[in-house]
C-alpha cells in the first residue's frame, strides 16, 4: 500500500486522482488534497438544519453555507491517507500553509480512531495526526462509523446463528429471491469491462443509487468508473445480478491485504428491491470472504441501522476542521457538537 491508513488498492486512488467526482479539483496527490464547494450543513443534525431554516430569509442567505473547501483525503478511501514516513506535525502545519490562504475551510478528513482495520503503528500516527490538528486550531468533529464484520466463522450458517431469532427468520425470508437471480462473479479487467455499452449500463444503475442517496457529495464519473473497472491489478471482484437476463444489481469490492472492501454499488429500482438484493448481496460478500480466507469485511459507511442488524461492527473516525475566520472559528467550536456521525450505530441492537 502506498499510504498510510490505506486500505484500499493503489489503482482506486490513482483512478480518483485521474478522474476526480464532479466539481472537485485536485490540488495534491501525495497526501491526496482536493478542493470541492461545501455544504456546511452536510453532516448537521436535524435541529440544527431546522433552527435555520426557521431564520428570516433563509432561502437567500443559505447560499453563503456553501463554501469552497480543502479537503485532505479522499472519498474513494476509507480513511484519510498520509505518505509513510510523515511526521505529523510537521505535514498537518505545512498543509495548512499551503491550502489555508485560499480556501475559507479546511478539513482533515475520515482520522481513524483505533481502528481495528489497521496496525498499531498506524493506529498511533492517526492519533498523532488528530493532536497535531487540535494543536494547529482545528475542531474536531464526530464522524460517520465504518461498518465491518471480522471472518471468525466456517461458514455462512455459523454467521447467521449469531443474529437473533426474528433477525434470522427475517434474513432467511429475504434471502429466498436468490433463487431467481443469475449471480455472477466477474474479475475487474475482464473482457466484457471493455464495452462502453457495459460501462454505460453500469453507470446508470450507480446514477440511480446516488439520485436516491440522502447525501449527494460526490458524483463519481463514467470514466472513472471505466478506469477501475478495467483495472486487472486492482484485486477487483464484481457481483452482477440479473433477473431474467435483465441486469438489476451489481456491486463492485476489492480484495486487499487480507481484507474484502466493499465499495459501489449500482441497483435497477424497483426490481432490486423487490429482489432484496441489498440483503442477498451482504451475504453473497461474506460468502467470498469467508471462502478466500480473509481476515475482515469491510462493508462501509452508509445505512448503520441495517448493518448493525445485519451483525456488522463499527469502528468510528473524525474529521478535524480549520476555520480560517478567527470569529467564525469559535462559533464553529460552539456548534461542533450538531455534526452528527453515527456514533449510535456503535452500540450493538438486542
Amino acid at each position: 500500500m502506498q499510504f498510510l491508513h490505506q486500505l484500499e488498492p493503489d489503482g482506486l486512488v490513482a483512478a480518483f486522482a485521474a478522474h476526480p467526482p464532479e466539481g472537485f479539483t485536485l490540488l495534491d496527490a501525495a497526501p491526496p488534497v482536493f478542493a470541492a464547494r461545501f455544504d456546511l450543513l452536510t453532516t448537521a443534525d436535524d435541529a440544527l438544519k431546522q433552527r435555520l431554516a426557521a431564520l428570516p430569509l433563509y432561502r437567500y442567505w443559505s447560499r453563503w453555507l456553501q463554501i469552497r473547501t480543502a479537503f485532505v483525503g479522499t472519498t474513494v478511501s476509507e480513511y484519510a491517507l498520509f505518505p509513510r514516513g510523515t511526521a505529523p506535525a510537521a505535514r498537518v502545519v505545512e498543509l495548512l500553509q499551503r491550502f489555508r490562504p485560499s480556501h475559507a475551510l479546511m478539513i482533515f478528513k475520515d482520522l481513524p480512531q483505533a481502528s481495528p482495520l489497521l496496525c498499531a503503528a498506524a493506529n498511533q500516527h492517526a492519533h498523532a495526526l488528530a493532536q497535531a490538528c487540535v494543536d494547529a486550531g482545528c475542531v474536531m468533529v464526530e464522524g460517520q462509523a465504518l461498518a465491518y464484520v471480522a471472518i471468525d466463522v466456517p461458514d455462512i450458517d455459523s454467521y447467521l446463528q449469531r443474529l437473533s431469532a426474528s433477525r434470522r427468520q427475517n434474513l432467511r425470508r429475504k434471502l429466498r429471491s436468490r433463487a431467481a437471480l443469475d449471480v455472477r462473479r466477474l474479475p475487474t479487467g475482464s473482457d466484457c469491462f471493455r464495452d462502453p455499452a457495459t460501462i454505460g449500463a453500469y453507470y446508470a444503475l450507480y446514477e440511480a443509487v446516488f439520485a436516491q442517496s440522502e447525501v449527494h457529495f460526490d458524483r463519481l464519473t463514467r470514466d472513472f468508473f471505466a478506469t477501475v473497472l478495467q483495472d486487472a491489478a486492482s484485486g477487483g471482484v464484481v457481483f452482477e445480478y440479473r433477473q431474467a437476463g435483465t441486469l438489476i444489481g451489481w456491486n463492485l469490492c476489492f480484495e486487499a491485504d487480507g481484507k474484502l472492501i466493499d465499495k459501489y454499488i449500482g441497483f435497477r429500482y424497483p426490481e432490486a428491491r423487490a429482489a432484496n438484493l441489498y440483503f442477498v448481496s451482504w451475504m453473497l460478500n461474506l460468502e467470498y470472504a469467508i471462502e478466500r480466507g480473509l481476515s475482515h469485511y469491510v462493508a462501509g459507511w452508509t445505512d448503520a441501522d441495517v448493518k448493525a442488524q445485519l451483525g456488522a461492527s463499527f469502528t468510528a473516525t473524525r474529521h478535524a476542521v480549520y476555520v480560517r475566520n478567527p470569529l467564525l472559528r469559535r462559533l464553529a467550536r460552539h456548534f461542533a457538537g450538531h455534526f452528527e456521525g453515527e456514533a449510535g450505530a456503535l452500540k450493538q441492537p438486542a
